[in-house]
């Protein structure tokens, strides 16, 4: 069943302002017919379906992607399989007309809780159905580590993936927890890398670019 979300479009020009010369100007303001996404599939193990949900952001610049059972761990408590998780989703963005739109930036954050010794990463990636992977980014945490945690990934005009004008393709977002027990005692203690936000408050924001096609 396809899930669907209105976004209302509006000027966010401080997305495209990774330099003063290549700014957009001020007076920008995108489309004015909404952009709706459909979420056509999810897939892995960190995200059963019913667990990741798209939802608008409050200043209607972005889309956020929430998880409610993503954690990867090693040790007390955990299974073998556990160390990796992953969760891919299909999103099917209708672009309004005369438009397209790039992934400008992302905001990623989570849950750590690292034991001495103990490693994890956080990988991401996105592309248009049809493309190779573009906007990877990889991040590395080394216990000791307990706390939330947030990194940003920002690409400059220059590398912004745009989708071809004209053209309707899924984005697929793929993104992938792991935890290594290293060198801690994983008999004893338990090291975990989390995007659960049973809270509210930890999820992935994705900040759009438009551009005129």
């Amino acid at each position: 069943m396809l899930k669907t979300f209105a976004i209302g479009v509006s000027a966010f020009a401080a997305l495209l302002s990774s330099t003063p010369a290549q700014a957009a100007p001020s007076s920008y303001a995108g489309p004015k017919d909404d952009m709706v996404i459909d979420m056509v599939s999810v897939n892995g193990s960190g995200c059963p379906w019913g667990t990741a949900d798209v939802t608008v952001s409050p200043d209607s610049k972005a889309f956020t992607v929430t998880y409610s059972a993503f954690t990867a761990q090693v040790g007390v408590g955990a299974k073998p399989i556990d160390f990796r998780k992953n969760c891919q989703l299909g999103l099917n963005v209708h672009v309004p007309q005369g438009f397209t739109y790039a992934i400008a930036s992302t905001d990623y954050r989570g849950f750590a809780r690292l034991e001495r010794g103990a490693t994890a990463t956080q990988t991401s990636f996105y592309y248009f159905q049809g493309d190779r992977q573009t906007g990877k980014s990889k991040h590395n945490f080394a216990g000791p580590l307990d706390g939330d945690w947030q990194r940003t990934d920002s690409l400059g005009i220059g590398s912004l993936a745009y989708l071809p004008c004209g053209e309707e393709r899924y984005l697929n977002i793929n993104t992938e927890l792991r935890v290594n027990g290293g060198w801690s005692n994983t008999k004893k203690t338990t090291s975990m890398l989390t995007m659960d936000s049973t809270d509210g408050n930890l999820d992935t924001v994705y900040h759009v670019a438009w551009k005129k096609c």
